[in-house]
């Protein structure tokens, strides 16, 4: 049975906004309407740029929407260096979907985060838990620390690759390879299938002994809704599974988000500090007057901090 939504779109978006732009009273609102509603399905879709997760988003979109299913999508998209917006916008890629009012689909910008994960993706996605989707979809920029910091949020990760990666593969070797629950080979009519299925086959068989649940490998051709029915399927089974065996995967989501917020609001009080007191500038004009460097400042903001952390635990 699909839930009733709490919250229409407009007071939505306008409670995603206060979020993003981290106006005064947002985490009363958070706090208000939060519930840890166990049968939303969060799913995160990542990869490489070009590897075609926006058609794949699409796809399965439809697919729950044709269940019945109501679906909340947020896009992280690369922000404009000038506004901190997203660039890609709303609905470019699915605008399908814009006047479904079964489907909120929302952009947000990376806003120069150290992962691709946009710093209020975990709250947005929290609070349109709450206010009742069926179904959630994050999908990731990308790029740089995004491929991990998405299991902070989703249950269940699609890693999305391309036949013709070339040396690519060998990079995602060293630990986002690991973050897959479904592997998608999409664009499979591409030459190089076979090369990239041996590959992603040969880090399953060497890593078997290390998996709980072991991730199936999904051939697709989104934009010819080939092999769309069969990814609906694993993420069905993966979903029976989390049912059976999902307490301590849900136990290191909810660590690894505590652990996300922890840093970003250590980050922001430790900036707002240096910004207020000047330190940053008199550091930066130190620098280019030869007082100091770089090191010798963040050594002095390690003795600061010390200094604080410890009057303020005494």
């Amino acid at each position: 049975m699909s839930s009733d939504l709490i919250m229409d779109f407009r007071s939505l978006a306008k409670l995603i906004s206060k979020i993003e732009n981290n106006r005064s009273g947002y985490e009363d609102d958070l706090m208000s309407l939060y519930k840890e509603n166990s049968e939303t399905v969060t799913i995160g879709i990542t990869g490489p740029p070009g590897a075609g997760k926006s058609s794949l988003t699409d796809r399965i979109i439809k697919e729950y929407r044709n269940l019945g299913k109501t679906v909340g999508v947020v896009a992280v998209d690369p922000s404009s260096p000038f506004s901190g917006g997203a660039i890609l916008g709303d609905r470019i890629r699915m605008s399908d979907h814009a006047s479904d009012p079964g489907v909120f689909i929302r952009s947000m910008g990376s806003r120069g985060s150290l992962g691709g994960l946009a710093p209020a993706t975990i709250d947005v996605l929290n609070l349109m838990k709450s206010v009742g989707f069926d179904v959630l979809i994050v999908e990731t920029v990308g790029v740089g620390q995004s491929e991990i910091d998405v299991m902070s949020i989703a249950d269940t990760v699609l890693l999305v690759l391309v036949p013709g990666l070339g040396d690519d593969i060998q990079a995602l070797k060293a630990g986002i390879m690991e973050i897959a629950d479904i592997f998608v080979v999409n664009k499979a009519d591409k030459d190089g299938k076979e090369k990239l299925l041996a590959e992603i086959n040969m880090i399953i068989n060497l890593n078997k002994h290390r998996f709980l649940w072991v991730p199936p490998v999904v051939e697709t051709i989104a934009t010819e809704n080939q092999g769309i029915g069969r990814l609906m399927d694993s993420i069905s089974d993966r979903n029976t599974w989390l049912k059976d065996n999902g307490l301590n995967v849900k136990k290191d989501k909810i660590i690894n988000q505590f652990k996300h917020k922890a840093m970003d609001r250590i980050g922001y009080e430790i900036m707002n500090m240096l910004n207020s007191k000047g330190i940053i500038e008199d550091w930066t004009q130190g620098i280019i007057d030869g007082r100091t460097n770089p090191y010798s400042a963040m050594h002095e903001l390690d003795k600061n901090l010390e200094i604080i952390w410890k009057k303020d635990n005494k």
